[in-house]
């Protein structure tokens, strides 16, 4: 009896050790299957439970769902071919800035001049040559200079830029290796992947990076009177010296200008990660049409020197009016001296757009046209006035 006993107990150690290698089996799957299904892309099958099921029976192993890697092969494949295609005709801008004179330590001028040099991206839009980046990149320049993807450097010539777009043109004149086209911003929904391809910090050029839309029509206050306005927001990875650079769809079309990051709003000391912003593509595609057809962008002029009235300043200084611009000079001969306007006076509004947070003076003023007559809102003393203007095309920069 005792041998049937020990017989009998090695068959169910057996048994049991069996089982567990089974389980260890099925669960290790499950936890392949789980790790598998993170790898996959949003559209991807949901993984699975993060608890191993009960072991089951071997002939049950076979019955677990292949991992689905379709749609993690279409993104791929998608984000791949556009990279492919777009690639060539991405830029690295080489801004050789004007020379400035030199000090020692002290801070006093040494007699000598020193030189610098700033960078950035740009986009090849036309086989003329014709390559889009950021006014911000070529601010200051002395010389201008283009690298193509495969090492080869290019001097460029500046063809136009618009500061409140923050676009410019460059061009050069050689064959280009690739020319990218524009795809409709409007189109643009929040989730949507897109790619930014561009040269961070100067030296990593050609740098691809994922992610999402992660809203449209943002606004970003400049600290120069204006915003810019129908912005894209993205988490795609985006630093120094990709300014200027493409932001992409899945199908290799341009769909928006990288042009700078957020990291804090200056009134705290939070710090965000992957708040990007690029320049729509239907913005950067109508103003670079107009700085290559003419050299310079159409910009309404009234001649006016002004500041910005906020809440704060208005209760600071006793003011009437909660928001707009005071005016502290009238240039003789401007559109603004021959429509009467005063120095002391207040504009409120322009047209039918009242001044406030969401409409700051240049941004109101530039939805309109040269000589084109719009009516302006003015509080002056304790009297508000209507005058009528017509405007100016802005003066160009020699």
């Amino acid at each position: 009896m005792s041998i049937r006993r020990a017989l009998i107990s090695c068959l169910v150690v057996l048994a049991l050790g069996l089982s567990s290698l089974l389980g260890a089996i099925v669960g290790g799957g499950v936890v392949f299957y789980s790790v598998q299904n993170q790898l996959q892309s949003r559209a991807a099958v949901a993984t699975a439970p993060t608890q191993a099921p009960v072991p089951a029976p071997a002939a049950s192993v076979s019955s677990v769902a292949p991992v689905n890697q379709t749609a993690n092969v279409e993104v791929n494949s998608g984000v791949e071919t556009a990279v492919e295609q777009v690639g060539p005709s991405v830029v690295t801008v080489i801004n050789r800035l004007q020379p400035t004179p030199s000090v020692d330590m002290f801070g006093f001028p040494t007699g000598t001049m020193q030189s610098a040099q700033a960078s950035g991206s740009g986009v090849i839009i036309s086989d003329l040559g014709y390559i889009l980046t950021n006014n911000h990149v070529v601010d200051g320049y002395d010389k201008l200079q283009v690298v193509l993807r495969d090492g080869q450097t290019l001097d460029a010539k500046l063809v136009g830029t618009d500061p409140f777009a923050d676009i410019a043109v460059l061009k050069v004149d050689a064959k280009v290796p690739g020319v990218a086209t524009f795809g409709n911003s409007d189109e643009l929904k929040a989730g949507e992947t897109v790619i930014a391809i561009g040269s961070p910090l100067g030296d990593f050029k050609n740098t691809v990076t994922v992610g999402v839309v992660s809203a449209t029509g943002r606004s970003i206050d400049t600290a120069q009177g204006y915003q810019m306005e129908d912005m894209i927001q993205t988490d795609a990875a985006i630093n120094h010296g990709n300014s200027g650079g493409p932001l992409i769809d899945v199908t290799g079309q341009v769909i928006g200008i990288n042009t700078l990051v957020v990291r804090g709003t200056g009134t705290t000391t939070d710090q965000a990660e992957g708040l990007g912003f690029a320049i729509s593509s239907n913005t950067a595609r109508a103003v670079s049409a107009q700085i290559i057809q003419q050299g310079y962008v159409t910009r309404p002029y009234l001649g006016i020197d002004w500041a910005a009235i906020t809440p704060d300043i208005a209760q600071y200084n006793d003011l009437p009016v909660q928001w707009g611009i005071y005016v502290r000079s009238v240039g003789s001969g401007t559109p603004a001296d021959k429509a009467g306007l005063r120095p002391g006076d207040i504009v409120t509004q322009i047209g039918d757009t009242p001044l406030d947070a969401t409409h700051p003076y240049l941004n109101t003023l530039l939805k309109f046209a040269p000589g084109q007559e719009v009516p302006l809102t003015v509080r002056r003393g304790n009297k508000t006035l209507t005058l009528k203007v017509v405007l100016a095309e802005r003066p160009r920069s020699p």
